[in-house]
């Protein structure tokens, strides 16, 4: 499937509600703490910034959000093809909201990942339940995902609102020079659980820090009150 300015891509779903259970932080974790503080820096260019009016709107009904601050087209970032970032669920009701983040890697997977040398930001708004229980339940395809429709706006083009329509995922790239549409068919969204146990403790993995919220970790706070205006 080709991207153009404007792309539906599909996947799976439905999610688990899970009690909330806190653990003790984990000691701080210079690497991971600069991805946390690259995430909050990306998430207030692009969900408060000019270029992408769309997506605060979106973010009020949202029931998750990815951000990669660096995806690399035509090389690795910190050890893993593409890129790395976090995810993070909110709760609707009951005063839980924002998780803390965990961290996911980004995987190459189609020819734009291979040309040009370009660095894009990409911010995905989770809509729905099921998009979120299709990120954190296996590794995600982006545009191989039976039943979960994402769209991907790029920087400059029109509004998402309408486009987004049924759209489970919405994803806000910021390019150097380039629409990443294309360089984000074929690639996969994964949990990097050793990332997440070396910033949270041992026996943290992507759902127990998203779902059922047993870590925390006080360098993630800044990124998580930012999110709490949503």
């Amino acid at each position: 499937m080709k991207l153009n300015r404007r792309t539906v891509l599909s996947g799976t779903a439905a999610v688990v509600a899970a009690p909330l259970v806190l653990t003790q932080p984990a000691r701080a974790d210079a690497k991971r703490q600069s991805l946390v503080d690259s995430s909050l820096a990306t998430a207030r260019k692009v969900l408060g910034g000019p270029d992408f009016p769309d997506a605060a709107k979106l973010m009020t009904s949202a029931k998750g959000v990815l951000i990669i601050p660096e995806l690399v087209q035509g090389g690795f970032i910190l050890g893993a093809a593409g890129g790395r970032g976090v995810l993070m669920g909110k709760t609707a009701t009951g005063g839980g909201g924002w998780s803390f983040p965990a961290f996911y890697g980004m995987g190459s997977g189609s020819i734009g990942l291979q040309a040009g040398g370009k660095v894009s930001e990409i911010v995905f708004i989770i809509r729905n339940e099921k998009g979120l229980k299709a990120i954190l339940d296996h590794k995600f395809k982006v545009g191989a995902e039976a039943g979960v429709t994402m769209v991907a706006v790029g920087i400059g083009l029109e509004g998402a609102t309408s486009a987004a329509g049924g759209a489970d995922i919405v994803a806000f790239a910021n390019s150097q020079g380039l629409f990443a549409g294309a360089s984000i068919e074929g690639s996969y969204l994964d949990a990097d659980n050793d990332w997440n146990a070396l910033y949270y403790g041992a026996g943290a993995n992507a759902k127990s820090v998203v779902v059922e919220r047993r870590f925390t970790n006080p360098g993630a706070e800044p990124l998580r009150q930012y999110l709490s205006k949503w």
